[in-house]
């Protein structure tokens, strides 16, 4: 069995050496039988059907229900590094939620032409009801999954953010105990650091947001029902938290504060950790014809009876113009450079930006600025020029709506592939929760593109996972040579 990767590879050196977090497990890889890999993945597998681990894909011709798709092989990250990654990741979430607090309010960043107000003005994600309010220990974006890329030099980019209702922390989990069962022995010996607190801390972050008057606060998870893509995930989460799963009509608002219909009557609702976007939290304040909202919720709210997770109009800080300015809003708000970098972004609003993209179409990524899951992406490079072609006019005919950006090459990682290690291109989302403090889960959400020289890595368009190993720093060493990875970068198990 051989492996050779082009460009950066997080497992091995551009010599075929693995790289020094990952020493220990390449060895303990090399005392695996041939076709044992294949085995386990097998087992992974039919542990993950057991489990009932799924997701949702709308309008999938397989129909909607699929297994979560699992690669045996992690990614390995050095304590060193991932310590620089935790810094960067807390100081963006504590920037972020002090700009959307000032848009909300203040608007100094918009006042001092920081931010362009004609960009705020302009974003499908703003939310006027929310002017004026600020929200428990003023947070806003409670649970934020924030993207990350690294690219052929080695360094890593923010993508983008995920402020409104992000998934994915279910199959983090999930992935871990998987590969406790499938690769026991390879993990006992790793040092890894442990993940399975996080739904005690997402829990405890919850509560200490709870109104101030709220003595025994009590939390709940909002679900719009078992036709979402993230179903699964919003039953385990409550599981795991040991809080009811609700839908819009078990709720009811009266007098003000938020209720829970329950067979023994009535009960107050302090949290609310909601999985439903924005247009749908109340029919009364956003879309009229929602059916999965709570009438009169958004009242309670800005009474500061109740807490919503997230707050509604967070989305206005991952819109992916605004995402062009996160640099400066962190410098604005604490004095500070951002210690990770944003991929360079060209914003189609602006004239001369526009006409640079329009130019180099074949040389660049453009996104709608409001989309998410991979859709509405033109890779240039790969693109036809018919496709190109329907970009331009999209972009002409609504500037604003378009970013692009230079087209990245992802790294790779190990992935088993029909009995062969094969490169597959990855990215990380760790998962981030503010309260009081600041918390990030160690490591995150390994999303691969299973298909052979793709970057798209959703699920929903083909996409798999991994399970992704922060290191402690005292995690053991291999000692000796290439262990069995030969100079060529062909990897011999």
């Amino acid at each position: 069995m051989t492996y050779q990767a082009a460009g950066y590879d997080e497992m091995f050196s551009a010599e075929g050496s693995p790289r020094p977090a990952c020493r220990h497990f390449v060895s303990r890889l090399n005392e695996i039988p041939e076709g044992e890999l294949r085995h386990r993945q097998q087992a992974a597998e039919l542990n993950l059907h057991n489990m009932g681990i799924t997701f949702n894909v709308y309008g999938h011709e397989d129909g909607t229900e699929k297994i979560w798709p699992f690669d045996l092989l992690p990614r390995i990250i050095d304590a060193d590094e991932w310590s620089k990654v935790e810094k960067g990741l807390k100081q963006r979430i504590h920037a972020l939620n002090l700009f959307i607090s000032d848009i909300y309010n203040d608007q100094k960043i918009l006042k001092d032409r920081v931010v362009p107000i004609e960009l705020l003005e302009s974003a499908k994600t703003i939310r006027p009801q929310m002017r004026g309010f600020m929200p428990p220990q003023d947070v806003w974006c409670h649970i934020s999954g924030v993207d990350l890329i690294r690219h052929e030099d080695g360094t890593i980019y923010v993508l983008e953010d995920n402020l409104r209702c992000p998934s994915g922390v279910s199959y983090v989990l999930e992935n871990r105990e998987v590969m406790k069962r499938a690769f026991a022995r390879v993990f006992e010996g790793m040092s890894v650091v442990p993940i399975e607190e996080y739904p005690e801390k997402l829990l405890q972050t919850l509560l200490d947001c709870a109104p101030k008057h709220a003595g025994d606060p009590t939390a709940v998870v909002l679900t719009p029902g078992i036709y979402n893509s993230a179903y699964f995930e919003h039953t385990f989460l409550a599981q795991q938290m040991g809080v009811e799963l609700v839908q819009g009509s078990d709720l009811m608002v009266e007098n003000g504060y938020v209720y829970m219909r329950t067979t023994k009557g009535v009960q107050r609702i302090d949290v609310i950790y909601r999985r439903i976007d924005d247009d749908f939290l109340d029919p009364q304040c956003f879309r009229a014809d929602s059916c999965l909202g709570v009438p009169g919720l958004i009242d309670a709210y800005r009474r500061g009876n109740v807490t919503l997770a997230n707050a509604p109009g967070t989305g206005v800080a991952d819109d992916k113009a605004v995402y062009a300015y996160v640099p400066e809003i962190i410098k604005y708000y604490l004095g500070e450079e951002a210690i990770l970098a944003n991929v360079p972004t060209y914003l189609c609003s602006e004239t001369s930006q526009r006409e640079y993209v329009l130019q180099n179409l074949d040389k660049l990524v453009v996104k709608p600025t409001n989309e998410s899951g991979g859709y509405g992406i033109l890779m240039g490079p790969h693109a036809s020029q018919p496709e190109r072609d329907a970009y331009i006019d999209l972009i002409n005919s609504n500037p604003r709506n378009y970013i692009a950006q230079p087209m990245l090459q992802l790294s790779t990682v190990p992935t088993l592939i029909d009995d062969k290690l094969a490169p597959r291109h990855v990215d990380l989302r760790p998962f981030v929760l503010c309260g009081k403090d600041i918390y990030v889960m160690p490591g995150g959400l390994t999303r691969v593109a299973l298909r052979e020289g793709s970057m798209v890595v959703n699920s929903s368009q083909g996409g798999g996972s991994k399970d992704t190993w922060v290191l402690r720093s005292d995690r053991p060493h291999a000692v000796g040579g290439n262990h069995g990875v030969a100079n060529n970068g062909a990897y011999h198990a």
